[in-house]
Parts: structure tokens; C-alpha cells; sequence
């Protein structure tokens, strides 16, 4: 497995990146998003939703787990870290089979109930405003994205 890396030197540059990737992207596709709290993982949603011309504001749904928005195609943000069972079945599968994109924050936290294909991204803090940022995909559509965002 391929793993690419990108380093971003304040929120605006993983905001544009973020919106940049919102152009490959198509429905169905699944981003599982990992890093500690403040690592960036709401920001890279933000512009996610900005690229997928989506204009309400986006914000984190941790108390309602998942919240929807629309652009030139629906955007699906989770966050299920309150998620007390990962075993408990919340109705996930018919996001990532979908019409829209879906982003799960702290999808660890369910990874049985993950598509096995999808694009994982780790955010690493290296500083106040520094971002590392890895990109793991996982099968053939996702290795594409990647060779296609990276080239």
C-alpha cells in the first residue's frame, strides 16, 4: 500500500489542499479522517465542503454524530467519538453507499463498520500551525485519487 505525504504550513494551506481533493472526488467516495484533537481534521472538512461548493458553515457534529450538506454533490461529516459501541448499528452503511461523500472523523472508532475501500488520512500537528498530513488509500480507487492529487 501507498502512502502519500503533504506538509502544510498553516490552516489555509490544508484548507485549499482540502478543496483541491473536493475536485476528484465522486459519490461514494469514503475519507476517514485520524489525528488528535486540534490536528486540523474539521479545517480539511471545511474545505472539502468549500470545493464541493457547499456554503452553509461547517462545523464539527460531535454531539449529533452526523450532519449533511449539499453542494454540487451532498457531503456527509461524521464524528463518532461519543460513539459509546462501535458494534451498534447507527445506519452508516447507507452513507458510504450513497449519493455524496462521506467524512468520518475518528473512524477508528468504527472500523468494523467501515468500507474496507476508502482513503485514510492522518493529520499530525508539527507545530502551532504545521500540518503533516498522510494519505493511505485503500483500493484501487483511492491509489488512483492519490497518483492523480500527487502528480
Amino acid at each position: 500500500m501507498n502512502q502519500f505525504e503533504l506538509n502544510t504550513m498553516n490552516s489555509n494551506e490544508t484548507d485549499q489542499f482540502a478543496a483541491k481533493l473536493a475536485g476528484f472526488l465522486r459519490p461514494g467516495d469514503v475519507i476517514s479522517l485520524e489525528g488528535d484533537l486540534g490536528a486540523g481534521k474539521t479545517t480539511f472538512t471545511k474545505g472539502l465542503a468549500r470545493g464541493l461548493g457547499i456554503k452553509k458553515i461547517v462545523n464539527s457534529p460531535t454531539f449529533t454524530i452526523i450532519k449533511e450538506y449539499h453542494g454540487r454533490m451532498p457531503l456527509y461529516h461524521m464524528d463518532v467519538y461519543r460513539v459509546a459501541d462501535s458494534g451498534e448499528d447507527l445506519g452508516f452503511d447507507e452513507y458510504f453507499d450513497g449519493d455524496g461523500v462521506t467524512v468520518v472523523e475518528w473512524a477508528h472508532l468504527i472500523e468494523t463498520q467501515l468500507p474496507v475501500n476508502r482513503l485514510t488520512i492522518y493529520l499530525y500537528q508539527e507545530g502551532h500551525e504545521n500540518r503533516k498530513i498522510v494519505f493511505e488509500p485503500q483500493g484501487e480507487r483511492y491509489e488512483q485519487l492519490c497518483k492523480e492529487i500527487f502528480s
